[in-house]
Order: C-alpha cells, then sequence, then structure tokens
C-alpha cells in the first residue's frame, strides 16, 4: 500500500487517498489493537507509524493533538498528519488524517508544525517537504522546505492550502534543511514563529520571525551559539515559565557525554537572558532516559504549560516495536511544566488520576501490575548521596541509584538492545513510575529528572519490587 501511495500522481492523492487510507484504517484497526504490546493510555498510530507530535492546542472545548503519521509502512514511510481531540487529555477521540501530501510545494512529506488560536480560528503550520530529482545531497541542494497554513474554523474542517513561506525567504546562511515551524504569540498581541535550521558552517540555529495577520512573515534574527552545538536544531519552541523565557529545541550531532547526550539525537532548553536573548548557557535535557524526542509545548485556558514528547529517537541502534505488530511508536503522556531550582521539572498532569482503578497491595515485597499497567510512588526514600536504593522492573530492568548517579539499565531482552543511561542527582527522596504495557515513565523528585523508555516484557503481567527505605508506597493498577 505504502507503494501504491507513493506512485500516485498529486491529483490521485486529492481525490482517491482520504477514502484508501480510511479503508486501510477500518481493515487493520481492530487487528492493530488487539496486539500484544499496545499501549493502554498513551497515544499511538492507529496503524502504522508515529513520530512528533504537533499541532498542541485548545480550541473549541477540545483539545487537540495531531501527529506525523505514516499509515502504510511500520517503518516510516508517505508521511501525513494524524488528529487526536480530548476534552481532558485523558480519553480521546481518533479524528482521521487531515493533511496528506498532496501539493507540488509538500509532494514529499507533510512534516512537523504547530498550531495558534487567533480571533476564534485555528490556525495551523507545518512543513512542507519537497525533494527534487537528480544528483543532490538533499542538504545543501535539491530540498525545498516549504511553510504551509491552513485555517479551521471547528477543528474539523481545514481550509485550502497555502504556502507562505519557501527557502528563497530563510537567511542566505541556511541550507535546505529548515523545518518545524512553531507559533506563539506575543504579548503586544503580534506573532513568533520559529524554524529549527541547519547552517551552511554545519551549526544548528533557530531562526525567528515575526507577523501582525499570521500571513506575512518577516524575518528577524538568527539563533545559534559561538561554538557549533550540533548541525541541526529541530522542532523548536519559545515559551515563558514563572517569569522566565525558555528556548527549546533537538540539537543533532551533538557528541555523546558519560552522564549526557546519550542518545543519538538530544532533546531540551536553553534558559535565555532576555536582554542579550543569548543561547550560550548550558543546555538542560529533557528527559534522561532511553526514548524521548521532539516535544512541542503549548498552554491550557487555565494558565498550565503542557509539554508531549515523541516516545522514540530517530535512528536509534535499539528497536521501538520488536515483533511485527503492525504499529510503532507512542507520545508520552501530558507532563506539566513549573519552573524550580534553575530548572523546568515536568510531572504528569493530575488529570491522569482518574486513570487509577484501585490499589495494589504488595505480595510479598513485590507489586504485580495486571497487563503491565499501573502507576508506583515511593516516597519519603532515604537515598542520599551515600545510600543505595533499587526498582526491580520485571526480571532485566532496573532503576538504581548510589553515589550520586541515578541508573536505568537493561540486562534482557526486554529493553530491546537498550543498555543503561544515567543522571546525576544530589539525593532521591520521591520516584513516581507509570507503565504502560511496553512503556515506561519514571520522576525522580517530582519530576527533576525524568527517564522514558520502551520496554518489552514476554509475560503478561509486570512485577516491581522495591529495594530500600521508603516513609510511604502507593501502587494503584490503571
Amino acid at each position: 500500500m505504502e507503494k501504491r501511495a507513493q506512485g500516485m500522481s498529486l491529483q490521485q492523492r486529492k481525490d482517491d487517498l482520504p477514502e484508501i487510507l480510511r479503508r486501510f484504517e477500518q481493515e487493520n484497526m481492530q487487528k492493530v489493537a488487539a496486539e500484544k504490546y499496545r499501549c493502554h493510555f498513551h497515544l499511538m498510530a492507529p496503524v502504522g507509524w508515529l513520530n512528533d507530535p504537533n499541532g498542541l492546542s485548545y480550541f473549541g472545548d477540545r483539545y487537540h493533538v495531531f501527529f506525523q503519521y505514516s499509515p502504510f509502512a511500520v517503518n516510516g514511510g508517505m508521511k501525513l498528519w494524524g488528529h487526536y481531540t480530548s476534552k481532558d487529555l485523558v480519553q480521546y477521540k481518533y479524528e482521521g488524517a487531515p493533511f496528506l501530501p498532496d501539493e507540488t510545494y509538500d509532494k514529499d512529506g507533510v512534516f512537523s508544525g504547530s498550531a495558534i488560536v487567533w480571533k476564534d480560528k485555528m490556525y495551523l503550520f507545518y512543513t512542507g517537504n519537497v525533494e527534487e530529482e537528480g544528483d543532490h545531497d538533499y542538504i545543501h541542494s535539491g530540498r525545498g522546505a516549504n511553510v504551509i497554513r491552513v485555517i479551521s474554523e471547528d477543528g474539523e474542517h481545514f481550509s485550502a492550502k497555502q504556502c507562505i513561506l519557501t527557502n528563497a525567504d530563510y537567511p542566505a546562511e541556511c541550507t535546505n534543511q529548515v523545518r518545524d515551524p512553531k507559533l506563539f504569540q506575543m504579548t503586544d498581541g503580534t506573532f513568533r514563529m520559529v524554524l529549527g535550521a541547519w547552517l551552511q558552517d554545519d551549526k544548528g540555529a533557530v531562526l525567528l520571525y515575526s507577523s501582525t495577520d499570521l500571513e506575512h512573515f518577516t524575518f528577524e534574527q538568527l539563533y545559534t551559539t559561538e561554538k557549533a552545538f550540533g548541525y541541526m536544531w529541530e522542532c523548536p519552541d519559545i515559551f515563558a515559565l514563572d517569569g522566565h523565557r525558555i528556548l527549546a529545541m533537538c540539537p543533532q550531532g551533538v557528541p555523546s557525554e558519560a552522564e549526557q547526550y546519550q542518545n543519538i539525537y538530544q532533546s531540551g532548553y536553553f534558559i535565555e537572558t532576555e536582554e542579550t536573548r543569548t543561547v550560550d548557557a548550558s543546555f538542560i535535557e529533557w528527559d534522561m532516559g532511553f526514548d524521548f524526542y521532539a516535544p512541542q509545548t503549548f498552554e491550557t485556558p487555565a494558565g498550565r504549560r503542557i509539554l508531549i514528547g515523541w516516545a522514540g529517537v530517530p535512528d536509534a541502534e535499539y528497536s521501538s516495536n520488536p515483533t511485527n505488530e503492525g504499529w510503532q511508536h507512542s507520545l508520552t503522556v501530558p507532563r506539566e511544566l513549573r519552573y524550580h531550582n534553575g530548572k523546568i521539572y515536568q510531572l504528569p498532569i493530575r488529570e491522569l488520576g482518574q486513570l487509577r482503578k484501585k490499589e495494589i497491595l504488595p505480595e510479598k515485597e513485590s507489586y504485580v501490575l495486571d497487563n503491565g499497567c499501573g502507576e508506583l510512588i515511593f516516597d519519603g526514600i532515604a537515598a542520599s548521596s551515600s545510600a543505595a536504593i533499587c526498582v526491580q522492573i520485571g526480571t532485566g530492568c532496573s532503576l538504581s541509584y548510589e553515589k550520586g548517579l541515578v541508573t536505568l539499565q537493561f540486562t534482557d531482552d526486554s529493553g530491546a538492545g537498550r543498555g543503561k543511561r544515567v543522571a546525576r542527582c544530589e539525593a532521591v527522596h520521591k520516584i513516581q513510575i507509570l507503565m504502560d504495557v511496553s512503556i515506561l515513565e519514571i520522576y525522580i523528585n517530582d519530576g527533576e529528572i525524568v527517564m522514558t523508555s520502551r520496554i518489552f516484557f514476554p509475560e503478561k503481567d509486570a512485577t516491581v519490587r522495591f529495594l530500600g527505605q521508603a516513609e510511604m508506597i502507593q501502587a494503584w493498577q490503571l
């Protein structure tokens, strides 16, 4: 089916592909939903491949979560946008795939982007990918990176696409690798858009544009570092949090170190100096686990800043779904952000408490999570830099703390090729774990450190054991 879709003319994609996709989903969704490693409360594509979250917003009394989607190819292929809506960020409804690569300016992929609400309309922006035929490296030549705009008055129906920026609108120091528009509104009512970029001298950068009407944009400035910090900065985001201005992005090409930048590509943020807008300060990683990339944030009507990430990493050497189940990847749960002690803390949104079904009582000092789904909280832990603790998850996964270092480690096939990730921490007093069949999200010290990983138990249930001292242990079936 992937080959057939790729071979269609643009007119055929407009006329025929929506119905072909709808039927394909209907024919395969039930089978895929019943597969062993499908998650229960993490968002996944109905079939096929999922990666970046896109267009996160609240509009028309609903939350909207769009996502990068390759329905016909479990390992990624033709890029579309899928769409979920929710009243509470707990229960979701799949709304279909509204954006397909069916125009000359997005014919090779509907790439990542964002949404912004203005004057009772939702404005969506994404990168339309174009790859020219010929002898090109698609970095310095051969690639069109167009910013596309679509408008919706109800969150269900969408206007015709409009191409508002092309390669000619980017600074001359940029290569053809420019993408991932993220929009935000200033306090004076004007708008800003950031784009991730790869510069000609192999430095990552973020481009900043301004607008008063969300149609015409003017280049304002380029953010980068004096010394190259990776060659490409993907998925940029700028937002204010508790009086601090945050510049987030995903740098590619940063060399790995023993205690940081351990994945092939990174994801994190700078805390900007408002006066100089410098980005030569310390880069702080969002997540120290194996599987986290391309996060996007948005603000709720109540003013909470929420982050959702892709629970995966491009080009990873380990598997994200080691069985042939017809799907791959999920998003993280929504996380609420707060600024504390010079960094951003992340915690699962409070609404997820609705998922708690019953409290789990220990069995021989272990906690059995039926169907591999549950939440555990270990609070009041006696773990300074000189004390050791360990949480055993199944037979081959452990979370340990010793000598100031948190370690998440796999020693069997449940890691599907994952080994060890570490994070420096002065003390551990609280651990919160969310498990959802084949994904593990760990929050340490109320979100001071977060570690996300896919996990694949051979058995149906999961057994968790805590080795250490804690004042309170709570566990729930989810």
